[in-house]
């Protein structure tokens, strides 16, 4: 068959929807300043949907470091990859700052979180070493792994008697072929909200030898007592022994960095392939970051802020009976039960009657019956915000409970 006809023949479990979907379920457009509200289709939006947690995004501190790095390096600077032309004192002064605020040796930047991740698992095992992960890790994990020719275990959903066993299963192979494990959670699960059992994990490093990398892309600037990140807040940073964080979430930018002793950055430096043969972060963008990181530091407050929002955000759903899950962080879900259509009529009542935007994720996210509006609070959300968007979920769920957006077809949107 020819690839293209094969291609198109079969679109994916999203893909076969995008007719219906695009411009409105998938791909929507956002426009106007980055805040609590936005322009979708005309109108003004309350958005629960954007990662912008310590609301930096339109910061004016922010928005002036962005603006006279662009004026004064511009989008070009520094030309080629670090390892060859593309290194500046700035990139070194931000992987310092970054190091010592997650208490690691050493640091090193990523241009993008995704392929970051992907690159890291890629260089630091090989055929010989096995990776034992958590059944809910993020893609950029997964396809890390694929790159893995060597053996890999899963457990359940923070299961540590399943890792227990995954650990043992790992410890008489790597004892055959000399390798290593690795370990790799996330520090806060994006879609659920909870948290992995990083203390649990450090644990049993005294019954096992591993190494433990985690994702803490949502924690990183919102958990722990300095915003450091899910080991600060459980106490544990020095079991970590790999620490990954993005600028996409709160810090509202582009890029990432993964943190460790020197040693191991000084090996991933000469072995990243995705930085060895990529150009170097454009310099507005870490003279950016060294601002959003400065904020995050020195403005707790912007932390403060997004807490009362979350905690009375995550009461009030409670309290009103809806099923929120185990979330422990920001990452506030709602879960309902529904097919896929009822899901795409409650995103457009929302929408349209309600002015809510928020994130809506169905199969093959979330088990089929399942639809999650997934809310994203964040520092310059109002309580305000919060009591409106609850009274319409309430309004919402009781339609739904009493069959009102039952249907066999996806919400028509041709006239909105």
């Amino acid at each position: 068959m020819d690839l293209f006809e094969k291609r198109v023949r079969n679109l994916g479990p999203l893909g076969m929807y995008a007719k219906q979907a695009d411009g409105y379920f998938m791909f929507p457009k956002l426009e106007g300043e980055i805040g609590n509200k936005m322009i979708f289709r005309g109108k003004e939006r309350l958005i629960w949907s954007l990662n912008n947690y310590l609301g930096l995004a339109n910061d004016l501190e922010v928005r002036k470091a962005d603006a006279e790095g662009a004026a004064k390096y511009g989008m070009a600077s520094p030309m080629g990859a670090r390892m060859m032309s593309g290194q500046t004192i700035y990139h070194e002064q931000l992987e310092r700052e970054l190091a010592a605020f997650v208490n690691k040796e050493s640091a090193y930047l990523l241009n993008f979180g995704y392929q970051g991740m992907i690159s890291v698992i890629d260089s630091m095992v090989d055929r010989n070493d096995v990776i034992v992960y958590d059944s809910e890790a993020h893609a950029c994990i997964l396809d890390g792994m694929r790159l893995h020719m060597g053996k890999r275990f899963v457990y359940p959903h923070n299961n540590m008697e399943n890792l227990r066993k995954g650990l043992e299963r790992a410890t008489r192979l790597t004892d055959q072929t000399g390798g290593g494990i690795l370990v790799i959670t996330e520090g806060v699960y994006g879609m659920s909200g909870d948290l992995g059992k990083i203390k649990e994990i450090v644990e049993l490093k005294k019954e096992f030898n591993f190494r433990l990398l985690i994702d803490d892309a949502h924690g990183f600037g919102t958990m722990g007592p300095t915003g450091a990140g899910t080991d600060e807040h459980f106490g544990v940073q020095d079991g970590v022994d790999m620490y990954f964080g993005t600028f996409a979430k709160a810090m509202a930018g582009i890029g990432g960095f993964i943190a460790s002793t020197e040693p191991i950055i000084d090996f991933l430096k000469h072995n990243m392939r995705s930085q060895i043969f990529a150009k170097s972060l454009p310099m507005p963008m870490v003279i950016g970051a060294l601002k959003r990181l400065e904020l995050v530091r020195t403005k707790p407050e912007l932390r403060k802020n997004l807490w009362t929002i979350v905690e009375a955000l995550q009461k009030g759903f409670r309290e009103a009976g809806f099923n929120i899950g185990n979330t422990e962080s920001p990452v506030t879900p709602v879960l309902l039960n529904g097919t896929i259509p009822e899901a795409t009529n409650i995103t457009v009542e929302m929408r349209e009657k309600y002015n809510i935007f928020c994130s809506i994720v169905t199969y093959p996210v979330v088990p089929k019956g399942v639809i999650m509006l997934r809310i994203i609070p964040t520092a310059v959300h109002t309580l305000e915000d919060v009591k409106y968007t609850i009274d319409a979920f309430k309004e919402m769920n009781a339609k739904l409970l009493n069959g009102d957006y039952a249907n066999t077809e996806f919400a028509d949107i041709s006239n909105l």
